[in-house]
């Protein structure tokens, strides 16, 4: 019970490591997140192939609307 106010809940992925971590356990510049949950944290490189692979077809589909 109780709030989390004070303690470390975010987790983020450690891109020098290649692990899960929680705040403040590697630099700032080394980490992808934040994310709610480990497992979120773990997925991070999927997640971020599939946003830019989706945002590269919004791309494609504006340039070609604008021709």
């Amino acid at each position: 019970m109780g709030d989390d106010i004070g303690r470390n809940t975010a987790y983020y992925y450690c891109l020098k490591h290649g692990t899960v971590e929680k705040e403040g356990e590697c630099k700032a510049t080394d980490r992808l997140g934040p994310y709610p949950d480990p497992a979120s944290a773990a997925n991070a490189l999927q997640s971020v192939h599939e946003r830019e692979a989706r945002k590269q077809a919004e791309d494609r589909a504006w340039r070609d609307d604008a021709d």
